[in-house]
């Protein structure tokens, strides 16, 4: 390893104190170590391509399997997401600085970090057990943890939610559901490249892979979940996992033609609303429109200094022919993961029910240490729920 190799600003936390400590009290230790090792000896680049989709695979099984108590949860509570997260992390640092026997071009180099950004989440292995004759198929997506700066032990409820119920097959009053997930990184970049179509294409259009039920996932209010009505084709600019800021009109969807400024969540949105739990379920129908109509022809910005400029709320969701400044969830990789998952739908045609549902913000941290009683008590209150409102939403939608 050449550890004079500068890292990116996401990489290069993953040297800290806490990140290392989260990869331990996880129990990934050894899997990143034996990485490393294989690493060291590989011949050729499409040896180092297997492993390092092998390996990204790995990472995402092993973190399903602790999640659902299959594997021993280390020192951190089993529903913590954030072990997958820095493990992932500090082995896409490990290929960044890695210095083979023979010649790795950057581009190659970049292709095995995306094997193990893309096989480590989970967005190619999303897959079911029961057929759908028998079983509601239901696919989630969640997040990594975010604003990392601000606070390096931050967790995201949305990717523990997945990582708790990918795979798991649960039984209602009406039948059965089956869950399917993967996540999302934390990146304009990503986003711009196609991640969500690349990743839900095969299970939103007409097919052998078809679900009943989708939705995507992030971390929203304090206190409440937020079911939304509708989302925006606008990136705000805030800051990604990568520092990298953006304010411009969503770039590369799945539409054909000019893109619309807006969609709409096809969920049950009043049956999720009415179910009971420790948090509030609001139906966001609230939106901003652009101040100026003409401010998406406008060059797109990613200076991070630029400030914030207001939309115009609308309370009752988007007028005829507005033009997207926040969605329903706001303007940040949330609301874009909704919108072109739900544009993806329209543009297939398929008629299925899905949305965005914003999960309360993880609170509990304490002053100093990993986690807390209470931070895991909260996590775990998110999970239960948010899966009793999926479950109210594959109900609801059965014909």
């Amino acid at each position: 390893m050449d550890r004079s190799v500068p890292l990116g600003p996401e990489e290069a936390r993953s040297v800290r104190p806490e990140s290392v400590g989260f990869i331990e009290g996880g129990g990934f230790t050894g899997l990143v170590q034996s990485f490393l090792d294989d690493l060291c000896s590989i011949p050729d680049y499409g040896s180092a391509l297997t492993l390092a989709t092998a390996d990204g695979r790995q990472l995402w099984r092993y973190a399903v399997d602790r999640a659902r108590g299959r594997k021993p949860s280390g020192s951190l509570a089993a529903s913590d997401d954030r072990p997958l997260y820095w493990a992932r992390l500090a082995e896409v640092a490990a290929v960044r600085q890695w210095r083979p026997s023979f010649e790795l071009s950057p581009q190659q180099r970049t292709e095995l970090v995306a094997a193990i950004d893309r096989t480590g989440r989970g967005q190619d292995s999303i897959a079911y057990s029961t057929p759908r004759s028998t079983t509601r198929h239901v696919l989630i997506t969640g997040f990594d943890p975010y604003k990392l700066d601000a606070e390096i032990r931050n967790g995201n409820s949305s990717g523990a939610t997945a990582l708790a119920l990918d795979g798991k097959v649960l039984e209602t009053d009406r039948g059965r559901v089956e869950f399917a997930a993967a996540m999302f990184p934390v990146r304009w970049r990503d986003f711009g490249d196609g991640v969500v179509e690349q990743t839900l294409r095969p299970f939103l259009t007409d097919g052998a892979d078809q679900v009943d039920l989708f939705a995507t996932l992030s971390v929203g209010s304090p206190g409440e979940f937020d079911l939304e009505q509708n989302n925006g084709a606008w990136r705000g600019g805030k800051a990604d996992n990568e520092s990298v800021c953006y304010l411009g009109s969503v770039p590369n969807t799945a539409a054909a033609g000019a893109q619309p400024q807006w969609t709409r969540s096809t969920l049950p949105l009043p049956e999720m609303a009415a179910v009971p739990g420790p948090f509030a379920v609001k139906v966001r129908t609230s939106v901003d429109t652009a101040l100026l109509p003409f401010f998406p022809a406008l060059p797109v910005i990613t200076d991070c200094r630029v400030p914030a400029i207001p939309g115009v709320p609308m309370p009752d969701g988007p007028p005829p022919d507005s033009t997207a400044w926040a969605g329903g969830g706001g303007s940040y990789l949330s609301n874009e993961s909704a919108y072109r998952a739900t544009l993806l739908r329209d543009v297939a045609g398929a008629g299925l029910p899905g949305g965005h549902i914003h999960t309360p913000v993880l609170e509990g941290l304490p002053e100093t240490g990993l986690t807390s009683p209470e931070f895991e008590g909260n996590r775990d209150a998110i999970i239960t729920q948010l899966t009793g409102l999926l479950l109210t939403a594959a109900d609801a939608t059965r014909t």
